[in-house]
């Protein structure tokens, strides 16, 4: 999205919300959420294998026998 398009779904989605969204507050939500789009596009074109993730899978621990 470019910027105006960003502006605009900012606003958009701030009235379907219901979310009060001044003018200068929605223009600097959506340079934020230009930014991050920004950032997820070069995480994404890293190229990365299923390999090169080595975090644990979430294994919570048994729960303790009640005395």
């Amino acid at each position: 999205m470019n910027e105006a398009e960003t502006l605009n779904y900012v606003q958009a989605s701030a009235m379907a919300l219901g979310l009060p969204l001044d003018a200068e507050r929605a223009q600097r939500v959506a340079a934020h959420l230009q930014r991050t789009a920004a950032m997820a596009g070069l995480l994404e074109a890293f190229p990365m294998t299923p390999e090169d993730e080595l975090a644990q899978i979430y294994c919570p621990a048994p729960p303790r026998p009640q005395d």
